[in-house]
């Protein structure tokens, strides 16, 4: 969850050292959305960006709003099921999500979780004018 090679190319330490709320929050996107996901497919999920600290994530080009940067966000892989089926299991598994996004046509699944308002939320991100763009589904 806190893996860069970014933040280790650029020397950005902090990336490495997330404070104690930090951590709380990723330990309950794990608690909450990663692991019963995990359990429910019986196989590992590849995280491929989970918390940033803010500098890497403008480095990035990351959203300034981004749940990355609060530790509450993850973007996440199956590579044997496929990242749709990863989607779609979040949805039928009623989880407790903020956002669920299925990135470029499931290039990869952005998952958040917020206990303060867990919005169900269920976008898809395009490109449009060189711009990324999120849609309701």
């Amino acid at each position: 969850m806190l893996i860069s090679p970014v933040a280790v190319r650029k020397g950005i330490e902090a990336q490495f050292n997330p404070s104690p709320e930090i951590v709380h929050n990723i330990e309950q996107l794990c608690i909450h959305i990663l692991q019963p996901l995990r359990d429910a497919i019986s196989r590992s999920i590849m995280v491929n960006s989970g918390y940033r600290v803010i500098e890497l994530n403008k480095l990035i080009g990351g959203s300034a709003k981004s749940q990355h940067t609060l530790g509450l966000a993850a973007d996440i892989e199956d590579m044997v099921g496929g990242n749709q089926l990863l989607f779609e299991k979040i949805i039928a598994m009623n989880l407790p999500f903020d956002q669920l996004i299925n990135e470029f046509d499931f290039a990869w699944v952005h998952v958040s979780f917020d206990p303060s308002k867990n919005r169900k939320q269920i976008l898809r991100a395009v490109r449009e004018n060189g711009k990324t763009v999120h849609k309701l589904y």
